[in-house]
C-alpha cells in the first residue's frame, strides 16, 4: 500500500487554534470532544483555579474588541512571501531577512519556522499620537461600534451618560482610539510571544500616551513576572516647554521566562565608555610624577574635574592610583544587604583584630579573605581600630550594571541617517542604531549568533545595528526587519519599506568598505520577500475551475515554482534561509532544502516522467545520505492521472522515503 501525499495546506502550527486544541486534548482529554472544547468540563478540570463565568469585576486591562483580537492571533496564515531577488542583497550567502506586509499576517506565517528561535525582539510600534492608525486588521472599531460595544450606544443612538458635560464626547473619542491601538497591538504581541527563545527578551519603544496601557498589556502577553525594566531613555528637551521638558521616551524590557535567564547565569552589564582613556591618563601620571603615587593621585582628580560629563562616574569615584602605578577603585568589603560572616581579620602592624563591618564580610571562607590580603588587593588603615577597604584594579572593571534611565541626543540619529542618504534624511525621527546595538548585546549576553526580530522596522535602524555589532566582534548574528508598505511622500521612495531596504544597502556598503584586510566576513546582504495572497488558487467554483484541464494548472498567473517553494516552507515551518540546491529534471526544478526536504512543482507528469523525477531524487538523496527522516512534496495537480501519482509514491517509498506531502 502506497503512502498519501497528505496536503502542506492541512498541517497547522504553534498557536494557531487548532494546535491549542491539541494541546488541551492532550492535557484534558476528557474536555475535547470531536475537536471542540467543553468550557465547563474544563473549568472542572482547572477547579478553584478557574474564573467563574462571566465575571464582571476580574481585575485587569480590557477593552472592547478584545477577545475579537485575540482570535486574530490564532488564525494560520493564508498568504505567502514572494521572494524579491532584485530587492535583495547576496541572495545565495545572505542570513538576513527584510519582509515587506502587514506585520500580523507576516508574524503568522514565520511563527511555524521561527517558534522558539529568536533571541531578542525590538520594536518601535506606533505610539498612537493622534494619527490614523495605517495598520487595519479587519476589524479596527469606529467610533459607533467603539460605544456599541462598551455600552455607550443602543439602537437610538449614543447614550447620554454625562449629558451637559463638554468633556463627554472627548472622553469617548479617546476611549476608542486607546481600543483600537490596544487591539492592533495584542494580536501581534501574542504571535511574537511563541517566537521567543526561553533565555529570550522583548524590548519595547513607547511613549507617555500608551505607555501605561502597554504595560499592562504586555503584563497579560509575558507575564507581570517576567517583567524586568523600565527604562526611561532622555533625549533633548524643549526650553520653551509649559510644564516639562519632555524630550523622553521608554522601553518596556521582558524575558519570555526571567527564571531561565537566571538558571542560564545570565547578567546584564554596559561596558564602561572611556575605561581605556581614563588607564592611559593614569599610566602617564604615573611617569609624570615620578612613580609617587599620591602626587598622580591629585593629577588624575584634576584631569577628571576637568573632563566631567565625557566618562560615566564609576570611573572616577574612589579612583586611585595605586603604589604600584595601577589604577585602583577603593571599595567596602562588607557583605551586600547586611548578614555575611564574622571573623577575625588581623591588622598586620598591630597584629589586634580590626573593625568588623556592621553587615559581616563580603568573602565567607576566612581563607578567600586571606589570600586577597597576601596578594596585596586589602587596604588597610594606619592600625587596627580602623576599617578595612577592598582594592580593584580598573583595567578589571570593564563593565557595569545597567541604570534605568540614560540619555543619547536622538538628533544624532537623524544626522546620522542624513549622513548616509547624501545630506538628506528620508526618513523622520530614526532610532538610534547605537543604542539599539547596545541593548541588543547587553540582553543576548553578548550571544554573536542572535537572531535579531523587529516587526515595525522603520527605517531599518534594527538591521543597520546588527550589521554594526557584527563589525565590531565578527559575530554572525542575524535580522528579519517587517516593515508594511506604507506610502512616504518621498522623492525616489514609494513606501517605508523601500526606504528600510536602500539604508540597509548603503549601510552594508559603508560597513563593507570600512573593514580591514583580514577581518572576519560580515553579512551585510539581506534577502527581500513581498507578502501576498497564497500562489495556489482558492477553490471557489467557478466555471474555469470546473473545467478540470484548466484546474491542473492552481498556480495564481505569474507565480513561478520558486515563489511555490517559499509557500511550502511557511507551511512546513522552514527557516528561510535553509541552504537550498537545485537541479533541473524532467523541465522543471528539483529543490534540495540541506538534504532533508526534496520538492518538485513540475507539471504534466506521466508514469514515465514521474519515474525519471523518482530516480533522480533517490540518487542525489544517495550522494550524501543522513540520519534525518527526508520529506518529498510535490505539486498536487502536477500528475496527469492517478496511476503517475501512485507509482511516483510507490518508487519512493520502496526507495525509503517517509514523507510524502503535497501543495
Amino acid at each position: 500500500m502506497t503512502l498519501d501525499f497528505e496536503p502542506v495546506n492541512d498541517l497547522t502550527g504553534p498557536g494557531e487554534a487548532k494546535s491549542n486544541i491539541g494541546l488541551l486534548a492532550r492535557l484534558f482529554p476528557d474536555a475535547v470532544v470531536d475537536g471542540t472544547v467543553d468550557i465547563d468540563a474544563l473549568r472542572d478540570l482547572l477547579g478553584d483555579n478557574a474564573a467563574a463565568p462571566n465575571t464582571a469585576e476580574a481585575f485587569g486591562l480590557r477593552w472592547p474588541g478584545m477577545a475579537e483580537a485575540r482570535r486574530l492571533s490564532t488564525l494560520p496564515a493564508t498568504g505567502t512571501l514572494l521572494p524579491e531577488l532584485e530587492e535583495s542583497v547576496d541572495w545565495d550567502t545572505t542570513s538576513n531577512i527584510v519582509i515587506e506586509g502587514d506585520n500580523l499576517e507576516v508574524l503568522r506565517l514565520l511563527r511555524r519556522g521561527y517558534t522558539k528561535k529568536v533571541d531578542v525582539i525590538y520594536i518601535d510600534p506606533p505610539y498612537n499620537t493622534g494619527n490614523d492608525f495605517v495598520y487595519d486588521d479587519k476589524r479596527t472599531t469606529s467610533q459607533a461600534e467603539h460605544e456599541t460595544a462598551a455600552g455607550q450606544r443602543d439602537d437610538e443612538g449614543a447614550l447620554q451618560t454625562g449629558e451637559g458635560s463638554d468633556r463627554a464626547q472627548d472622553r469617548k473619542s479617546g476611549a476608542s482610539k486607546h481600543t483600537a491601538w490596544l487591539s492592533m497591538m495584542y494580536p501581534r504581541l501574542l504571535v511574537a510571544h511563541h517566537l521567543l527563545k526561553e533565555t529570550g527578551v522583548i524590548i519595547v519603544a513607547i511613549d507617555d500616551v500608551e505607555h501605561a496601557r502597554l504595560k499592562l498589556l504586555m503584563d497579560r502577553v509575558f507575564g507581570a513576572e517576567n517583567f524586568i525594566a523600565n527604562v526611561t531613555w532622555q533625549g533633548a528637551v524643549k526650553s520653551d516647554a509649559r510644564f516639562i521638558g519632555g524630550g523622553h521616551d521608554y522601553m518596556l524590557v521582558y524575558s519570555l521566562n526571567v527564571q531561565s535567564l537566571i538558571a542560564a547565569d545570565m547578567k546584564w552589564r554596559f561596558p564602561k565608555e572611556g575605561l581605556d582613556e581614563v588607564l592611559e591618563r593614569g599610566a602617564s601620571f604615573w611617569e609624570e610624577s615620578g612613580h609617587d603615587a599620591e602626587k598622580a593621585t591629585r593629577m588624575l582628580s584634576k584631569w577628571w574635574s576637568q573632563n566631567k560629563g565625557r566618562f560615566d562616574p564609576g570611573l572616577a569615584d574612589n579612583v586611585k592610583v595605586d603604589t604600584d602605578g595601577t589604577l585602583i577603585k577603593v571599595d567596602n568589603i562588607s557583605w551586600p544587604g547586611g548578614g555575611g560572616p564574622r571573623y577575625d581579620v588581623l591588622h598586620p602592624v598591630t597584629g589586634q583584630p580590626v573593625v568588623v563591618p556592621g553587615r559581616g564580610w563580603i568573602y565567607s571562607d576566612p581563607r578567600k579573605m586571606q589570600r586577597e590580603i597576601d596578594e596585596g588587593r586589602v587596604l588597610f588603615g594606619p592600625d587596627h581600630t580602623s576599617g578595612i577597604r577592598r582594592k580593584i584594579p580598573l583595567a578589571r572593571m570593564t563593565h557595569q550594571a545597567i541604570k534605568p534611565t540614560f540619555y543619547k541626543d536622538r538628533r544624532a540619529a537623524t544626522r546620522n541617517l542624513a549622513k548616509l542618504f547624501d545630506g538628506v534624511a528620508p526618513f523622520e525621527f530614526p532610532k538610534d542604531a547605537e543604542v539599539i546595538g547596545r541593548w541588543i548585546n547587553v540582553v543576548t549576553g553578548e550571544n554573536r549568533d542572535a537572531l535579531v526580530l523587529d516587526f515595525f522596522a522603520g527605517s531599518g535602524s534594527t538591521g543597520h545595528a546588527v550589521m554594526d555589532l557584527n563589525a565590531a566582534d565578527g559575530g554572525n548574528r542575524r535580522y528579519i526587519l517587517v516593515q508594511l508598505d506604507e506610502p512616504v511622500d518621498k522623492d525616489g521612495y514609494d513606501t517605508i519599506a523601500d526606504i528600510t531596504r536602500e539604508r540597509l544597502r548603503r549601510a552594508g556598503k559603508q560597513i563593507a568598505s570600512k573593514l580591514t584586510l583580514g577581518a572576519a566576513n560580515i553579512d551585510t546582504g539581506f534577502r527581500s520577500y513581498r507578502l501576498a495572497s497564497s500562489n495556489v488558487k482558492a477553490w471557489d467554483g467557478t466555471p474555469d475551475q470546473l473545467n478540470l484541464l484548466e484546474a491542473v494548472d492552481n498556480l495564481v498567473a505569474g507565480r513561478t515554482t520558486d515563489d511555490l517553494l517559499v509557500e511550502m516552507m511557511l507551511r512546513m515551518g522552514v527557516d528561510l534561509t535553509t541552504p537550498l540546491k537545485t537541479r533541473e529534471i524532467a523541465g522543471s526544478w528539483l529543490y534540495n532544502l540541506a538534504g532533508t526536504l526534496f520538492a518538485y512543482f513540475g507539471t504534466g507528469m506521466t508514469v514515465e516522467r514521474a519515474n525519471e523525477v523518482a530516480k533522480a531524487l533517490v540518487a542525489w538523496r544517495d550522494e550524501d545520505p543522513g540520519d534525518a527522516d527526508t520529506t518529498v512534496v510535490v505539486r498536487d495537480t502536477g500528475f496527469v492521472d492517478s496511476a503517475a501519482k501512485l507509482n511516483f509514491a510507490a518508487a519512493l517509498e520502496q526507495a525509503g522515503f517517509t514523507t510524502l506531502r503535497s501543495i
